[in-house]
Parts: structure tokens; sequence; C-alpha cells
């Protein structure tokens, strides 16, 4: 049993039909809380809101969340780059239902926790030349996320999953066949690419110095992060079709909760031969675009079982 469910059977109650999504951003915490919800993700009222904060401040401003706006609901957590690291292992060779026990020895030298202290999960990574199979490993601190889970499930809040980031804006994206890179963004945060196929997340990386770039000009986009990102995204789509022996790349969405988002997706798509647009949100969370991330862990708990599945190997939540 996960660390989540015991929490939430410890303090169980009478569970709401209101969502909630609540990011854990570097300098904030985001929410979108979500009412009347029905199978097509539509809804009756959504309120979204960003309080700025520090990560250690998190259970204060959790507190300050609570009192001023009475948060409630069935609630799914994002963690920020700083709360989870993942890294990439050989998948052990060994029984699949002894490999999370074993996970945390095999990644105690990769991440910052220790083993004593480290809640994971993992998530199926892909077939290399030779035919070894790679596993993707989530880990956070299990202390760090008791805390959260006891704060929240003290309210009117039932914690239901725990989820990153690459996974909550990869439930934005239909189910296709075909592969799409998708160029992903919380406000001030680095820019995340993402590779998913089927529903499966093939591929994740961050990349680093994008996170100021909403107060840069056109021109000044123009004349250094357009170039720059467009290399990313090759070096991305050269690793996904060349090294792991995929289908061409047939689309790039973008989520850039910045005003020259249009001016981006535009740019790009003048340095590829691949179909770039802006990813299109449900039209009930048109203008929510900032809280994309909040947004993509509902609509995942709103999803049938079987779609919500193919993301991963293990539920993609820890």
């Amino acid at each position: 049993m996960s660390i989540i469910k015991k929490l939430s059977n410890l303090l169980s109650k009478k569970e709401s039909s209101q969502l909630l999504g609540l990011s854990f951003r570097q300098n904030s915490v985001a929410y979108c809380s979500i009412s009347g919800i029905t199978s097509e993700n539509e809804s009756d009222e959504i309120h979204c809101q960003q309080l700025e904060t520090h990560p250690a401040n998190y259970s204060t401003t959790l507190a300050k969340l609570h009192q001023e706006h009475q948060l409630k609901g069935q609630c799914h957590i994002v963690l920020s780059a700083q709360q989870a690291q993942i890294v990439q292992v050989d998948k052990p060779n060994i029984p699949a239902e002894e490999i999370n026990s074993a996970l945390k020895w095999l990644v105690k030298d990769l991440v910052s926790f220790s083993p004593d202290n480290i809640v994971l999960d993992y998530f199926d990574g892909p077939t290399l030349a030779g035919g070894r199979e790679k596993i993707n490993v989530v880990c956070a601190s299990k202390s760090d996320l008791t805390d959260i889970v006891t704060q929240l499930n003290q309210k009117d809040i039932q914690v239901k999953s725990i989820i990153t980031e690459d996974f909550a804006f990869s439930r934005l994206l239909p189910v296709k066949e075909d592969a799409c890179l998708m160029v992903c963004q919380q406000p001030n945060e680095e820019i995340i690419l993402l590779i998913i196929k089927n529903g499966r997340l093939y591929f994740q990386r961050r990349l680093r110095g994008f996170a100021q770039i909403s107060s840069q000009s056109e021109e000044q986009l123009a004349m250094t992060v357009i170039d720059a990102l467009s290399l990313e995204i090759q070096r991305s789509i050269d690793y996904f079709e060349r090294q792991l022996k995929q289908a061409p790349i047939k689309s790039i969405k973008i989520i850039l909760p910045l005003e020259s988002e249009d001016f981006i997706a535009r740019k790009l798509a003048e340095n590829t031969h691949v179909v770039v647009d802006l990813l299109e949100m449900p039209k009930q969370y048109k203008s929510q675009r900032s809280f994309a991330s909040s947004i993509g862990a509902v609509m995942g708990a709103s999803m049938s079982e079987t779609k919500s599945a193919a993301h991963s190997h293990a539920g993609e939540q820890l």
C-alpha cells in the first residue's frame, strides 16, 4: 500500500465531488478548484489562483489558501522539479512485484534522498540497442510528502494522487497513435520537452535557462531564445527517432503561459519541418493556460481507468 493510501485511510472521510488540482512550483503554489465535472471534462465552476511563496513556506501557504478560500474536494497534487527527481536505470531482472523495493538501493547514489526517506515509483523507459530495457524512477522525500498529505487531509480535502509536472502536462494531450512533442512551461519555471505516443510518455527533458522568457520582447526572443529552443527540440527529436528507432514525430504542441506564445509557435514552425500548433485546452479551460499542470492533474483523474493506465507502467503516481 502506498504512503498516500495509508495516510488517506488513517484520515478517511466522506469524499467530495469537487476536484482540486494543486501544483507546487519553485516560487509559488497554484491551484484549480473544479466542481460539477462530467465525463466529457466539462464543469459548472472553475476557480484558479496562484500564491507566491518559497518552498520552505509551503505549509504556511497551504494553510493560508485554505483559510482564505476554504479549499475542499478530491485533491490531485503536482510536484515541482525541486520536490521530485527522475532518473533512468537498467530494468532489474527480478520479478515485477520486487522491483519497487529494490529500486531505492539502485538509485541511492543518483538522487539526493536517502533510502530511509524516499518514496518512489517507476514507469517503463525505452528499449535501447542490444535489447537493454530502461525504467524511469520517480523519487521524492517521504517526510516532505507526509507533511503535505497530513496537513491537507486534516482539512475538507482528500488527497487522491501525487504526480509530476511531466505527467500532468501529458494528460492534456489526447491519446493518439502518432508521436507528438510537447513544449510545456508553468509561469516562471523552466521549459519541459515531452514526447508522447499512444498516451505513453517516451521522453522527458527539462531545459535550463528559459524560466524568465516571459519578460523578453519578441525581438529578444527572435535573436537568441527561439534558435536555442529550436536546437533543443531538434536534439530531442533526433534522439527519439534515431536512438530509440521510433517513427517520425508528426506534430509539436506548445503550452507556454506567455503573451508571446503565438509568436514563439510561429517562429518554431519556421525552423522545423514538423507542424507546430498551440495546444488546444478544453473550451472551459481556455483562459487558464497558466494553470495547465493543475488542470492536467484533474483531467487525468476524471478519465476512464483505461486511459489513465496508458500513461505509465506504475500508474505514474507516488
